[in-house]
């Protein structure tokens, strides 16, 4: 079973930074694709950032390209985002899943808030 627990959000002004942790609890995160998805008030749900697991490639949507960092830590089971230069847009509730997600196991989720 696929369990994830986000964190690291909070309230940032404008061309801050926040790093997102997203701690896993399955025994395959080292041999599986993950994402990092964000859904603004509404909006759907999207895809933010991806990093594979066969050679931790990555992918970016393009309206975060050039300022946020997806990575992964193995051994600890946990995947981050490095968010830099926040912007308002930015604001929503960031979620971690495996890419293409499992519809079952989205977490809370951790709330992300840039005032301009």
């Amino acid at each position: 079973q696929v369990q994830l627990v986000e964190s690291g959000g909070g309230l940032v002004q404008a061309g801050g930074s926040l790093r997102l942790s997203c701690a896993a609890s399955f025994r395959t995160f080292s041999a599986t694709t993950m994402g990092w998805f964000r859904q603004a008030p509404g909006n759907e749900r999207e895809l933010v950032a991806g990093i594979a697991w066969i050679d931790s490639n990555t992918y970016y949507a393009n309206a975060v390209k050039g300022r946020f960092t997806i990575s992964r830590d193995n051994p600890k089971n946990t995947l981050y985002l490095q968010m830099n230069s926040l912007k308002p847009e930015d604001t929503a509730v960031y979620y971690c899943n495996t890419n293409p997600p499992h519809e079952d196991s989205w977490g809370q989720g951790t709330q992300v808030t840039v005032s301009s």
